[in-house]
C-alpha cells in the first residue's frame, strides 16, 4: 500500500532554479515542480502532482528513455548526487503527438518529503546549436548568389522581353503565341529574381515589441481566404504571452511562406491521395528554457522563450532533402523555386531568433522561437 502524498516544502530559492526541476518522493510520484519544468514538460503542476512521473496514467504524456527510475533510486538510496547525460524526453502535445527532447538530468536526495530526490533537467543545446548554424550558413550563401544572379541575368533579361513584345507586333496569329510564351516566362523569371533580390538586403530588421497573435491572425484570415481555403486552419494560442522582440512585418512574412508551404504540401497529398481533412494548426506558447549559447552581446546566452508551431497533417519533408531544406533552390515540389525556406531562414537569421523543424509522415512542425520585448 502507497504512503499518503505529501507536497515537497518548497524553499525560497526553488523559483529561481535556472533549469527545470522535479522532485520524485519515495513513491516515484512528482512532489514538486518548478515553473520552468512545466513548458518543458508540457505539463501543469496542478494535474502533475501526485502523479507517478513513469506510472502508467503518465505514459500517454510523458516518457522518458532510458527510464530515470534506476537513477532515482540510486539517488535515494546512495545519498550521492548523479549526472546522465543523453536522456530523451518523449513530451506529448494536445494534437495527439509528441517531440523529442534530449537532456543531461542531476539527481540528488533532499530531506523533504523523506526519501525524495530531485531531478534538474538541462535540455541539450547541441542539436539547436548546429541547426542554427546551418541556417545562417544559408542565409550567407543565398546572399552571395543573390548579388551574382540579380545583377547577371535580370538586365540582359529585359531586353529579351522587350524584343519578344516588338516582334509580336510584326506576327502573325499563329506565331505570335510563342512571342507571348517569351515575354511570360520572361516575366516570370524576373519574379523569381525579385524573390532573390531579397536575400541581398543587408538592413537590419526593425525590431520592436509585437503581439505575435496579431501575426497569427494576419497569416489565417489571409490564407482562409487564399491559398488555403480548402483546408482547415485551427488555432491553440497562449493569450498570456508578453509582446515578442521582432519586425512585424518581415515576422508575418516568415509566418505566410511557412503556412503556404504547408498548405501546397497538403494540397499536393490530396491529389495523390484523395484526402480532404488537411488540417494546419497555428500554436503559440511559452517555453522558458530555450536559450541559444553565449555570445558577446548576450554572455549568459540570449534567451528565446516565445513559441511560435506552424503544423500540418501532411506527408512530411521527402527524406532525400530533409536535411538541405534550408539551403535556397532546394524544393520538394516539382517546380517550386526552394527560395521560400532560405528566405524564411534568412529573416530569422537577422533577429537573432531560432528556427527547428521535425518531420514525419502525418507532422510537420516548424516552429520559431523569439525574445521578449
Amino acid at each position: 500500500m502507497s504512503a499518503p502524498f505529501i507536497p515537497a516544502e518548497i524553499g525560497p530559492n526553488w523559483s529561481r532554479l535556472p533549469l527545470p526541476a522535479l522532485i520524485i518522493d519515495a513513491e516515484g510520484r512528482i512532489a514538486g515542480m518548478n515553473d520552468l519544468a512545466e513548458p518543458f514538460l508540457n505539463l501543469s503542476s496542478r494535474s502533475a502532482l501526485g502523479q507517478e512521473l513513469e506510472g502508467a496514467q503518465m505514459q500517454m504524456r510523458l516518457r522518458i528513455v532510458p527510464p530515470l527510475a534506476p537513477l532515482i533510486a540510486r539517488a535515494r538510496d546512495g545519498h550521492d548526487a548523479l549526472t546522465r547525460p543523453g536522456l530523451r524526453f518523449e513530451i506529448g502535445d494536445r494534437a495527439g503527438g509528441h517531440s523529442d527532447h534530449s537532456a543531461t538530468v542531476h539527481l540528488g536526495p533532499v530531506a523533504s518529503p523523506a526519501g525524495s530526490v530531485m531531478v534538474l533537467i538541462a535540455p541539450d543545446g547541441s542539436a539547436r546549436l548546429g541547426q542554427g548554424v546551418a541556417v545562417r550558413s544559408a542565409a550567407r550563401a543565398a546572399i552571395g548568389m543573390a548579388d551574382m544572379l540579380a545583377h547577371e541575368i535580370k538586365n540582359p533579361l529585359a531586353g529579351i522581353r522587350g524584343a519578344a513584345q516588338l516582334l509580336a507586333m510584326n506576327l502573325p496569329d499563329s506565331d505570335r503565341d510563342l512571342a507571348d510564351l517569351i515575354v511570360e516566362e520572361s516575366r516570370r523569371i524576373v519574379a523569381l529574381l525579385e524573390q532573390v533580390e531579397r536575400f541581398g538586403d543587408t538592413s537590419a530588421p526593425r525590431l520592436a515589441p509585437v503581439n505575435v497573435h496579431d501575426v497569427l491572425e494576419r497569416v489565417r484570415q489571409s490564407a482562409s481566404v487564399g491559398f488555403a481555403r480548402d483546408l482547415r486552419i485551427v488555432t491553440d494560442y497562449d493569450p498570456s504571452l508578453p509582446p515578442a522582440l521582432a519586425d512585424a512585418d518581415q515576422l508575418v512574412q516568415v509566418c505566410m511562406n511557412l503556412v503556404k508551404n504547408a498548405a501546397e504540401a497538403l494540397l499536393r497529398a490530396s491529389q495523390i491521395e484523395g484526402r480532404t481533412d488537411g488540417t494546419i494548426r497555428l500554436r503559440s506558447f511559452y517555453d522558458g528554457t530555450l536559450r541559444l549559447s553565449p555570445s558577446a552581446a548576450h554572455p549568459g546566452g540570449q534567451s528565446l522563450p516565445l513559441q511560435i508551431e506552424i503544423e500540418d497533417d501532411g506527408p512530411g519533408i521527402p527524406e532525400a532533402i530533409a536535411d538541405q531544406i534550408f539551403e535556397p533552390f532546394v524544393s520538394g515540389r516539382e517546380n517550386g523555386t526552394g527560395l521560400g525556406l532560405a528566405l524564411v531562414s534568412k529573416i530569422l537569421s537577422d533577429h537573432g531568433a531560432w528556427l527547428h523543424v521535425d518531420s514525419r509522415p502525418g507532422r510537420t512542425t516548424f516552429r520559431i522561437s523569439l525574445p521578449k520585448a
